[in-house]
């Protein structure tokens, strides 16, 4: 069966993989689907960086605001749902162009990653939540290394939410996570894929995502998330966890002054992006392309296109 051509273009935040993916689906005739865990929300925009309508050109975006705040979502319906939207794309004789910053989504793509046991059990979590909040969070991972001692390493006992899903998982799987996550590169694809990965300078870069954050503040990231709230969203979902919103809301609450805030806002921010780094180093696949040391970002995209066409669409 002759492989669907698929063009990657992943990187870390603030790398400017949203502009050159439009760039590079106007001129092959594209399609977008997007690999970010966060712009599947509704109503999260200026947090999420989500490219506005005139911004896309024209090109359609999928995979984005498909979901209300409060609703569930994981990477096995992104699996399911994105990989049918590629076919459809590709049926319509166009070129998907899966682009974003979610590792675990882009892997769950490009390699036959085998959820269908990964179910969910609400009510479990939901007594595991109680747990939580009856012995704290240290009790919690102290848990999780009994019963799955690689996921308890690899996670940090304050990031209760992935210690849960570890948890969960195992307990209707009877298997550890990493069980998900190992031995995927050797996997035959079922899509001939190209994977471009945007780099540039370290310091350059988070130049790029304070500058980043000044813009969203500028463009009404306080009454986005104010009006999330008055619509009866709850602080405490997963989706308001998100980089931009949990900053927001303490100082909506008074947790915290404006100023500090935002700051703390540009630091999660770097560090987010140093994790996405670390991540995608270990994708051997990765072709990695720095557009600041081109003349221009339409000498950036002029270049992916030829590449494109020389290395996938030539197939």
């Amino acid at each position: 069966m002759q492989k669907i051509p698929l063009l990657v273009i992943t990187g870390p935040t603030a790398s400017g993989k949203t502009e050159l993916a439009i760039q590079v689906a106007l001129e092959l005739n594209g399609e977008i689907v997007s690999a970010d865990s966060m712009q599947i929300y509704r109503y999260m925009d200026i947090g999420t960086a989500k490219p506005a309508l005139h911004e896309r050109q024209g090109i359609p975006h999928h995979m984005v605001d498909i979901r209300n705040p409060d609703e569930e979502y994981n990477v096995a319906l992104f699996q399911k749902q994105a990989k049918d939207i590629i076919q459809q794309i590709s049926k319509r004789g166009k070129l998907p162009i899966l682009a974003g910053g979610t590792g675990l989504y882009i892997n769950s793509i490009i390699y036959p990653m085998n959820f269908t046991e990964a179910v969910e059990d609400p009510e479990y979590r939901s007594q595991l939540n109680e747990l939580l909040d009856k012995h704290g969070a240290g009790w919690l991972h102290n848990h999780l290394r009994r019963v799955d001692p690689e996921s308890a390493q690899r996670l940090h006992p304050n990031d209760t939410r992935r210690v849960i899903r570890a948890m969960e998982v195992f307990h209707l799987t009877g298997k550890p996570m990493e069980t998900y996550k190992q031995n995927f590169s050797v996997l035959e694809s079922t899509y001939d894929t190209l994977i471009y990965g945007l780099t540039m300078d370290r310091k350059l870069l988070y130049d790029r995502i304070n500058l980043r954050v000044d813009r969203m503040m500028e463009s009404g990231l306080i009454k986005e998330v104010t009006d999330i709230l008055d619509r009866g969203y709850s602080r405490d979902l997963i989706s308001m966890q998100g980089l931009g919103y949990k900053e927001i809301i303490n100082y909506l609450k008074g947790l915290s002054t404006l100023e500090e805030s935002i700051n703390i806002l540009k630091r999660n921010t770097r560090r987010f992006a140093k994790r996405q780094i670390t991540w995608f180093k270990r994708e051997e696949q990765i072709l990695w392309l720095d557009p600041t040391k081109m003349n221009n970002p339409k000498a950036a995209a002029d270049w992916l296109i030829t590449e494109v066409g020389k290395n996938l669409l030539s197939n």
